[in-house]
């Protein structure tokens, strides 16, 4: 799953991006509001951390042109002023949490987790394909109750299949999920990485399909 993080103070962008690569996400980092405004018009994130006191376009703007687009992707919102009226003016935006600076980084990463959980899982937490169970909570697979061991790539790109069942995904598609916006981006790779993966579920019902010239299917022969 990819994260969009806009704080413009840069020691505490490097704290929680650690905290939230070290969970095992893809987190894009930006520092001012233009930027994020782009980059949530552009591109495909699972969540944005947002902060209200950006420069050049505040975050409450940031969340008004977002939700004005009709994007849905849940919204942390981090915020120094901790008056009620901000708080609100920023839940009527569409903001889905808010966290008062200073914060702890573990409630941070626990918030991001029950937003994903609601708005990936619809709540609950573990998602299926037969045998194959992704369990939000510790971020682990398990195929048949054994736990797979992955790359980050390819937890990044397991992740991105189990959330769209039934749902056939380019590999433009599963390289942005995989690729944050500093990194180059190579759909080429996504073979390596479906490769492998194929490799770690050889033997069970559970399998990627190749659909020529469209993309990638994750089913279970069970269902």
């Amino acid at each position: 799953m990819r994260i969009l993080l806009v704080e413009d103070h840069p020691q505490l962008a490097e704290s929680v991006a650690q905290v939230l690569k070290g969970a095992g996400w893809t987190v894009d980092v930006l520092h001012d509001g233009i930027a994020a405004d782009l980059a949530l018009a552009s591109e495909d994130y699972a969540l944005a951390v947002l902060d209200v006191g950006l420069p050049r376009m505040d975050g409450f703007e940031v969340l008004a042109r977002l939700r004005g687009r009709g994007k849905t992707l849940p919204v942390l919102m981090l915020t120094a002023r901790g008056e009620v009226k901000d708080r609100v003016h920023g839940l009527n935006l569409g903001a889905d949490d808010y966290l008062a600076k200073p914060f702890e980084l573990t409630e941070l990463e626990a918030r991001v987790k029950a937003l994903l959980r609601r708005s990936v899982l619809g709540g609950e937490q573990q998602q299926r394909c037969g045998v194959l169970v992704y369990d939000l909570g510790t971020r682990r697979f398990s195929l048949e109750d054994e736990v797979l061991s992955l790359t980050s790539r390819e937890q990044s790109v397991l992740e991105a299949l189990i959330a769209r069942p039934g749902r056939v995904m380019s590999k433009e598609q599963l390289a942005s999920q995989v690729f944050g916006l500093d990194e180059e981006a190579s759909p080429d790779a996504i073979e390596i990485y479906i490769h492998r993966l194929r490799k770690k579920l050889e033997g069970s019902p559970v399998r990627i399909v190749t659909f020529r010239g469209l993309g990638y299917l994750l089913e279970s022969q069970d269902a």
